[in-house]
């Protein structure tokens, strides 16, 4: 066709090049916009896969963590409520102590409706030291399934332990008699040892969760670093390469400026 614009090898090899590293500078200019140098399997299938499973992994991890979160607040409410069960067994005791130093009925009496009130906050403190449901020192405790792993293949069972008066074995007194009052004062003193008990069990299964808790932390930090270190960009080498393509793609504009003003020169001689 006579209006068919014919280009030279130079200015179409020329041209070429700026097409390419255009393209080059526009993937520079998506990585250092985005920090990824591996967005979509187009980029590179493999390190894109790989780099999901690792994702995936450290996101079900994320999840298990929150449980055993979740897990150790439970535990500490549990153990809040002993320390205080421990509290009120020991004033327990003090009354029956009282008690057992004097002979005057109406002393005696009036000390076991106190005693018999601290074994009524006793119950209710141990009805108070559930956490999202779960109750581990209630008359009827509850117990604490915490999954370890993604796939719940390792767990631990927190087993609860009834902490209430009865469960502790403090029975209502009078404290009419001095065999009463022994029997109410050897009660809370066994008391005080269950629940001394019972709070170092509950200690050592909150250590070792929060051994555990600290272990999948870690992990889930291994996992995220090893998938952004298979798609994230090198920042510092991108922006190197960004300078380095605009000086590319300005050298190839002068060369085929260049080019162009040499064919226009050689057309002239024949005009």
């Amino acid at each position: 066709m006579a209006d068919q614009v014919s280009l030279s090898g130079a200015v179409r090899s020329n041209l070429l090049g700026l097409q390419q590293t255009s393209g080059l500078a526009q993937r520079t200019d998506n990585r250092l916009s985005s920090g990824l140098r591996v967005r979509d399997p187009l980029d590179g299938a493999a390190e894109f896969f790989q780099s999901r499973a690792l994702s995936d992994r450290a996101q079900d991890l994320t999840q298990t963590k929150d449980g055993v979160d979740q897990a150790l607040s439970t535990i500490q409410a549990a153990t809040n409520g002993l320390d205080a069960i421990g509290q009120l067994t020991q004033q327990a005791e003090g009354l029956a102590l009282a008690a057992r130093n004097t002979s005057d009925p109406t002393q005696r009496a009036a000390l076991a409706d106190q005693f018999n009130e601290v074994r009524s906050q006793i119950d209710s403190l141990a009805q108070d030291s559930g956490f999202g449901g779960t109750n581990l020192v209630q008359g009827s405790p509850d117990n604490l399934d915490v999954g370890l792993n993604e796939d719940g293949s390792s767990s631990l069972t927190v087993q609860g332990a009834d902490s209430s008066s009865a469960g502790l074995g403090i029975g209502s007194r009078t404290f009419a008699s001095d065999a009463d009052i022994d029997a109410a004062l050897a009660e809370t003193r066994d008391a005080l040892s269950t629940v001394r008990t019972n709070t170092a069990t509950l200690g050592s299964s909150s250590s070792a969760l929060q051994t555990r808790l600290d272990f999948t932390e870690d992990l889930t930090n291994t996992l995220e670093a090893g998938a952004a270190s298979l798609t994230n960009a090198d920042l510092t080498e991108e922006a190197a390469n960004r300078l380095s393509l605009q000086t590319r793609q300005q050298v190839g504009l002068n060369a085929t400026s260049l080019a162009a003003q040499s064919e226009t020169a050689i057309l002239g001689l024949f005009g």
